[in-house]
């Protein structure tokens, strides 16, 4: 199949393959005339690095899910790098939602300040 059929069934864009493709994460075959050639293995990759960057992770972060795949796994989340991979984002959301909760706890002070402040002077 050629990208605009890949793009298609995948259900990203023509850009977003060849953003892929840049990335390292697909390697079409080339046929004699230069064209790209994708196959339906290449769907499922355009899918899962999809579904993974849709879960925050950079493109980077889903090589070893994509290797997993092309070691010949059903899933791509099976391997143990695949495993760390999770890990590390999860440790990563726990950071941001830290950072969130602290900032929140600092407007929220900051709020009851104001507010306070205002109906003493009200």
């Amino acid at each position: 199949m050629q990208i605009g059929e890949l793009a298609a069934e995948a259900g990203v864009t023509v850009k977003a393959v060849r953003y892929y493709e840049s990335q390292g994460l697909l390697k079409p075959e080339r046929e004699a005339n230069g064209y790209r050639r994708y196959t339906q293995a290449d769907v499922v990759v355009v899918r899962e690095v999809k579904a993974l960057l849709s879960l925050g992770l950079t493109a980077e972060q889903t090589y070893p899910f994509i290797e997993c795949l092309r070691a010949g796994n059903d899933r791509a989340d099976v391997c143990p790098a695949s495993l760390t991979a999770y890990r590390t984002r999860i440790a990563e959301v726990d950071r941001r939602i830290a950072e969130l909760t602290t900032l929140r706890g600092k407007l929220t002070g900051l709020l009851a300040d104001a507010e306070s402040w205002r109906r003493r002077t009200a």
